[in-house]
């Protein structure tokens, strides 16, 4: 009967503990309420909630096995679920849930549990799970990462490892990992390298360290790849024309890891670097074939796995390596070519995971429609420079057959304005011409005026874009604020405070949109989310059709007859030339404005929600938390109730930013989002704060006080919450009596009669506030 008193924390004590320690678990080998996810970012600079396991065991740095605990009284398979759930995140075999009395352990690989009398030992466990394992498995299996302070590998990153290990000693020679860009898939090529390194493992299995070549696809990226690896830099070379050349044109050897380049995408569409990018492929081939026993490739979904690929050919040359591919792309109809060449993904971690877990940061797109989203229909008031083709053209041939540089500067007003004049930003344009186009538009009405303060990063711009770029990326420097690019920066660019991404240029790659998303996507300090400024319409990539089965058509049926009509009309005179010749078209006649801006949210699947989806989805989570207009207004007017309310909400995927853009959609900026909320659920009229305000003014709530400064108090509190909402009041009595200048706190006090009576006129004049 005594146990009924203890406390789950007894229990730990007293009884799980005991059991772990006469099954010769040690200290070393339990870690107690192990957080692993630090919490969705949310608002004002707060997280959700962290993930935990009661107890995480490990062995030989491996993790076997979660338990979750419950006090003597609860039945033991009470943690059962929430303990299975937790072994798929940690990517563990065994979860035992126990009261202290009972253990029940569930095997994750067979799906099946039962009930045992104690716990197994370590040993018994790493057995149970790796099984029998040669020397140099078990070596380069149990081989622990370098402890680097303050950076120790996350839960996902050293699964990647894991993973990984876990094929090589399988014997597995092509392995690919798909983890989300921002996730740090080069610090997980650190810590493999490093256990390989270590261990001492090679193809041969001789008493030596391994060779390991790193490939990546662009010089600033190899670069960055060898300041990860500044722990071992003795090991490490680059493999470049200017290492080369030092060491008296002969190939590097005297290395461990060795760092070289191979020819991207974007080399393929003229934006290379430099001309090192096209020399250095050979250099490959002066090594013999057998002499590298691993070779990473980052971004592997970038260089081509097709026959025809920038490194298919070096990676058929190396065939003897162990080839391991990272990407930051799940697999799509693009990139299915690096599947079928690696394989499936050995691990996967998504985009969706990491803003969850607050590894990454969430997003919203604010989708711009303006009168030539459309396309641009010939108007013969406009100016023409050059000879129409025909009478329309669709916003995907902007730029490259139609150039309309009064569009460019209205666009450029538009990002100006929705943007915070100091929020790093990058800006995706068509081409190089276009983003040179962009920045002089920028320059022409930016109010920040500093000559850096937009800039061109091109691949034009050789070692000055790349200057711009690194200091674009040094968060201690507030210069450049604007980035101008095409398809220098879709990957790689690890830039932590880039609070908006601008797309201009239509994407036609899922796998490519990805990349250009995770630019934003890297955790910052007081970044809360980043926002996609979508001016053409990009963002239909976020809908994959083999996720919600949509097809959005490209061109619609009236959209071509108008064509077909207006091109007639204008009775092309020149034959067609072999080479199109772009077209400068002044728009004198052609109205320019903004038709509508669609926001869209960020569900809990991770999936971005239309308008009307969003508040289909929103109602539903609504009614989870209050079934009348009482109710709702108990929540709203009190603060501690309303804080509470506002982060459950964030919790489900609704943040305070995305409730206040609903006012907008109801075309009532002015309102409170309580109005809005209690418009969405009862159909309630939406009222304005002035409306409110008025409605106070004219209560009998203002003649309980008889002291001037105290009436002063109200209606100074009654003005802050009609230009500034109730938000203004969240952060307590205290900033706002200083606000006032009315006095101090105690003199304050003294005219309400005492402090209490202070804090509870405040807390009176929420509820008032809300009254119907």
């Amino acid at each position: 009967m005594q146990g009924q008193f203890l406390s789950e924390d007894d229990t730990r004590v007293k009884f799980i503990d005991t059991k772990l320690y006469s099954s010769s678990w040690s200290e070393a080998d339990i870690r107690r309420n192990y957080y692993f996810t630090t919490g969705r970012k949310l608002l004002g600079g707060k997280r959700g909630e962290r993930k935990f396991v009661d107890y995480l065991l490990t062995y030989e740095g491996k993790n076997l096995a979660v338990i979750e605990a419950k006090k003597l009284s609860k039945d033991a398979l009470d943690g059962l679920s929430q303990g299975i759930e937790y072994a798929k995140n940690l990517n563990v075999f065994f979860v035992y849930s126990t009261n202290g009395e009972k253990i029940y352990e569930y095997d994750m690989r067979s799906s099946k549990g039962e009930y045992i009398d104690k716990f197994p030992t370590p040993k018994e466990l790493f057995d149970r799970i790796y099984g029998n394992l040669k020397e140099w498995q078990y070596k380069l299996l149990t081989q622990k990462p370098m402890y680097i302070p303050e950076k120790e590998l996350r839960y996902y990153q050293k699964i990647a490892v894991d993973k990984v290990i876990e094929a090589i000693i399988n014997d597995k020679d092509r392995i690919l990992l798909t983890l989300a860009t921002g996730t740090g898939k080069t610090t997980i090529a650190f810590a493999l390298c490093y256990c390989l390194l270590e261990a001492k493992w090679n193809k041969e299995n001789k008493d030596q360290k391994p060779k390991i070549l790193f490939l990546c696809d662009r010089i600033t990226l190899r670069d960055q790849a060898l300041g990860e690896f500044n722990p071992i830099e003795g090991d490490c070379k680059a493999i470049s024309a200017e290492e080369i050349k030092k060491n008296g044109g002969k190939i590097i050897t005297n290395a461990n890891v060795f760092f070289g380049i191979y020819q991207s995408l974007a080399s393929n569409s003229k934006e290379q670097e430099n001309t090192e990018e096209q020399q250095e492929s050979k250099f490959y081939l002066q090594y013999p074939k057998d002499f590298f026993d691993l070779i990473i490739i980052d971004e592997c979904h970038r260089g081509g796995a097709n026959e025809e690929g920038s490194w298919r050919a070096v990676l058929e040359y190396f065939s003897y390596a162990t080839q391991i591919g990272l990407t930051a792309t799940p697999k799509k109809e693009e990139n299915i070519d690096t599947y079928e060449y690696f394989g499936e993904s050995v691990y996967d971690y998504s985009l969706k995971s990491g803003i969850e877990d607050g590894f990454l940061t969430p997003y919203k797109v604010k989708l711009i429609k303006t009168s030539l989203s459309d396309g641009y229909v010939y108007n013969p008031n406009d100016l023409i420079q050059g000879d129409l083709e025909k009478g329309f053209y669709k916003q995907s041939e902007f730029e490259r057959n139609i150039f309309l540089p009064r569009y460019n500067d209205f666009i450029a007003k538009k990002i100006l304005e929705l943007i915070n004049p100091m929020d790093k930003t990058i800006v995706f344009c068509v081409n190089q011409a276009h983003a040179s186009e962009v920045k002089r538009a920028i320059d022409k009405y930016k109010s920040v005026k500093e000559d850096d303060y937009c800039v061109r990063v091109t691949s034009d711009e050789g070692k000055i874009g790349i200057d711009y770029l690194k200091q674009f990326q040094d968060n201690d420097k507030s210069f450049p604020v604007i980035l101008t690019s095409s398809k220098m920066l879709t990957t790689g660019v690890d830039a932590k405070n880039v609070r908006n991404i601008v797309l201009l240029a239509n994407i036609g790659s899922m796998v490519e949109f990805k990349q250009i998303i995770g630019r934003g996507t890297r955790v910052y300090e007081g970044k809360d989310f980043f926002t996609i400024l979508d001016f053409v319409g990009t963002t239909k990539l976020f809908y994959d059709p083999k996720w919600d089965g949509e097809k959005i058509e490209e061109i619609k049926e009236k959209e071509q007859e108008k064509e077909r009509k207006i091109t007639k009309e204008i009775k092309k005179t020149k034959e067609e030339s072999k080479e199109k010749k772009r077209v400068t078209v002044h728009l004198v006649g052609t109205k320019l404005k903004v038709l509508d801006i669609v926001t869209s949210y960020v569900g809990l699947e991770g999936k971005p929600l239309r308008t009307k989806e969003f508040l289909e989805f929103l109602i539903g989570k609504l009614s989870e938390y209050y079934d009348d207009e009482k109710k709702l207004r108990e929540i709203w007017s009190v603060q501690s109730n309303r804080e509470n309310f506002l982060k459950a909400l964030a919790k489900d995927g609704v943040d305070e930013d995305a409730l206040k853009d609903l006012s907008e959609i109801f075309e009532k900026k002015d309102c409170d989002i309580y109005d809005v909320l209690a418009h969405l659920s009862f159909n309630s009229e939406i009222k304005t704060r002035q409306e409110r305000v008025l409605q106070v003014e004219n209560s009998e709530f203002l003649k309980r006080f008889q002291k001037e400064k105290a009436i002063k108090f109200i209606e100074f509190l009654l003005n802050r919450y009609q230009e500034y909402g109730i938000k203004d009041f969240d952060e307590g009595l205290k900033p706002l009596i200083e606000l006032s200048s009315l006095g101090s706190s105690r003199e304050l006090a003294d005219e309400f009669g005492s402090l209490e009576n202070l804090k509870q006129s405040f807390d009176d004049l929420q509820r008032e506030i809300y009254l119907n």
